[in-house]
């Protein structure tokens, strides 16, 4: 599980710089699904 603030990086990438699901994933290190699943989530639980 990625950190929130990881979470919110994925999701601006994705959202104000319009990057695409593997460009996410080449710049911070992470595999394609676990971006594609934070960037296209809508609400992310903050619950532990």
């Amino acid at each position: 599980m990625l950190a929130m603030s990881e979470v919110n990086c994925i999701k601006l990438l994705r959202n104000r710089k319009s990057l695409s699901i593997n460009e996410i994933s080449k710049t911070l290190g992470i595999n394609w699904r676990t971006a594609k699943k934070y960037a296209d989530v809508t609400y992310v639980s903050t619950s532990i």
